[in-house]
């Protein structure tokens, strides 16, 4: 058994742990509180832009830009959102997991190549260790995100789907569900499929007639839009925003999925911290108990010698 000095030492640092740790899960927990309130805020605007886009529906088939043509050829490109740094539980070895799983099945399925935009350097260092084509990565951008931080990334993105260099482009992120739990998930954000779009468009429109029709009070709130000049850079211009703002959004999902991740793992690190206080301290408690009785029989041994 080890000495009580050592004992002490060993509870004094686990107490120390303990108090970092508890900072840890506050900050994380403070970042995580800012963090889902711009999330929930930016659905806003996600729903104006539903609502445009389904004022809209009726022109995707005359609309030929780049954003909306299935490729048959040309490589893949990979959008990886990982964090930073680490004390985040599992939250960037699953993405991480999950888009490997993805790069295995594309291989399998074609030979094209597959490059990557690494967005947090845990996903760019995983990247690298694979001798994966890096395109860029940012590993500067700032917690408090604002959709301006993004505009590099989506320009990148739409720059070099235009010009052909790559058929597909998806984005791997972590969707935030709850404090408890975040999902990993990976999205096509190019080409955008009409075909999808329109079914989207049409459960978005049903919905909106099951709400209508099970209260008659709400009335329909549609815009009917009047589209002057060339339709095709309308649906251009709108598509690139369009394709900004998911960008942003899953930043921001992956943004507070990473604090609500930080500060889970913080708050068990603390609870583990705490029982192993307790059981260094009643190992403690055993080896002071254990010298007394042992100081006690050895004067009780002194004494009868004497005698």
């Amino acid at each position: 058994m080890a000495g009580t000095k050592e004992i002490k030492r060993r509870i004094k640092s686990v107490k120390n742990t303990k108090k970092i740790t508890k900072a840890m899960e506050l900050v994380a927990a403070s970042k995580m509180k800012r963090a889902v309130s711009k999330t929930l805020a930016s659905r806003l605007y996600a729903n104006y832009s539903w609502e445009l886009l389904t004022s809209l529906s009726g022109k995707l088939d005359e609309v030929t830009h780049p954003f909306f043509v299935e490729k048959n050829e040309g490589k893949t490109l990979i959008v990886l959102i990982t964090s930073n740094r680490g004390l985040c539980g599992a939250y960037n070895s699953q993405i991480i997991k999950k888009t490997v799983v993805m790069l295995k099945s594309l291989k399998s399925e074609q030979k094209d190549e597959t490059d990557f935009i690494a967005i947090g350097r845990k996903g760019d260092a995983a990247m690298r260790r694979i001798a994966q084509n890096i395109k860029a990565s940012f590993t500067e951008l700032p917690d408090n995100l604002s959709l301006s931080d993004v505009t590099a990334i989506s320009q990148i993105l739409t720059s070099e789907y235009e010009l052909g260099h790559y058929k597909n482009v998806y984005v791997a992120y972590t969707d935030f569900v709850s404090a408890l739990t975040q999902k990993p998930n990976i999205r096509k954000l190019l080409p955008i499929s009409k075909a999808e779009l329109k079914e989207a468009i049409a459960e978005l429109s049903n919905d909106d007639k099951e709400t209508n029709s099970a209260d008659a009070k709400i009335p329909e709130n549609k815009t009917a839009y009047i589209l002057e000049g060339d339709t095709n850079e309308l649906i251009k211009s709108l598509a690139e925003k369009l394709v900004k703002m998911q960008i942003y959004q899953m930043l921001l999902e992956s943004n507070a999925s990473e604090q609500s991740s930080r500060m889970l793992s913080m708050k068990n690190a603390g609870d583990a911290a705490g029982e192993m206080i307790g059981d260094l301290t009643l190992v403690f408690n055993k080896a002071r108990q254990a010298n007394i009785t042992r100081e006690i029989s050895e004067i009780s041994a002194g004494m009868a010698s004497v005698s």
